[in-house]
C-alpha cells in the first residue's frame, strides 16, 4: 500500500516515514502544497496524509483542487489547528477524516485502517481468492481460515495483484507501486518475492494463485 504524506516540518515528515514504513508501507514526501500536489496526480496513492499550514499552496487548497480535478483518493488532514470551524473547512474541501496535533500514533494507524476499508472508490472490505482472504485494513492474510505469516512486502504485493484481479500486472509496477521511491533494484527482486510469495500462499496440491504470463508480468484470476 502506497501513502503520500504532504508535511513540511522535516521532523514529523520523518517520523511519519519511518513509522509507516516499520508497519509494511510504501511512503512518498512532499514538503510543500505544490509537490504535493503534483504527486498526488502523477503518482498512485491508497491514502494521502495532508498537512494543513504548508507553504505555498496549504492542506484545504491541495485537497479542494485535487477534488475538483476527479482524483478521489482517501485524505487524512494534520492540523495544529483544533477549531470546530478549521475541522469544518477540511471536511467540506473534501477531506475524509482529520486529527489534530500531537496525535496518538495508534490512532494515526487506525484512521488509515479505516480509510482503506471505507474509500471514496469502491473497496470490497476483504479481498478473496481461491481460499486466501486479505485484510488491507488489519495487513492479515488467511487460507482456509488459518493466519499465514506474510512480511509487509509480500502483503503489498499479494494486495496489489488482487485490486488488480484479472489483469497482468507488470513487475516494473510492482515496483512502483510496493518498494521505497529510493529503491536502486531492477524487477529481479520482484521475481524472487513472488517466488517466496507463492511457496506461502500457494496449496502443495492444486492449481497456482498468482500465474506469470511470460514476459509481461504476473495475474490473479478468479478461478486460478
Amino acid at each position: 500500500m502506497r501513502i503520500l504524506v504532504v508535511e513540511d516540518e522535516p521532523a514529523m515528515a520523518e517520523a511519519l516515514t519511518w513509522g509507516l514504513e516499520e508497519e509494511g508501507y510504501v511512503v512518498d514526501v512532499a514538503a510543500t502544497g505544490e509537490d504535493g500536489l503534483w504527486k498526488a496526480q502523477e503518482t498512485g496513492h491508497d491514502v494521502i496524509i495532508l498537512d494543513v499550514m504548508l507553504p505555498g499552496l496549504n492542506g484545504y487548497q491541495v485537497c479542494e483542487r485535487l477534488r475538483d480535478g476527479g482524483l478521489w483518493t482517501p485524505i487524512l488532514m494534520l492540523t495544529a489547528l483544533d477549531e470546530d470551524l478549521d475541522q469544518a473547512e477540511g471536511l467540506d474541501m473534501g477531506a475524509d477524516d482529520y486529527l489534530t496535533k500531537p496525535f496518538s500514533y495508534p490512532v494515526l494507524l487506525a484512521r488509515l485502517r479505516a480509510l482503506t476499508r471505507r474509500g471514496l472508490r469502491a473497496r470490497p472490505a476483504e479481498l478473496r481468492v481461491a481460499g486466501l482472504v486479505l485484510d488491507p485494513g488489519g495487513r492479515t492474510v488467511c487460507r482456509d481460515g488459518a493466519a499465514l505469516d506474510l512480511s509487509g512486502r509480500e502483503v503489498a504485493v499479494l494486495e496489489h495483484l488482487l485490486r488488480n484481479k484479472g489483469r497482468v500486472v507488470p513487475k516494473v509496477e510492482l515496483l512502483e507501486h510496493c518498494w521505497d521511491a529510493a529503491y536502486a533494484g531492477g524487477p529481479a527482486v520482484v521475481e524472487v518475492l513472488v517466488h517466496r510469495l507463492r511457496r506461502k500462499i500457494e496449496p502443495a496440491e492444486g492449481p497456482a494463485v498468482i500465474r506469470t504470463v511470460r514476459g509481461e508480468g504476473y495475474v490473479i484470476r478468479d478461478e486460478p
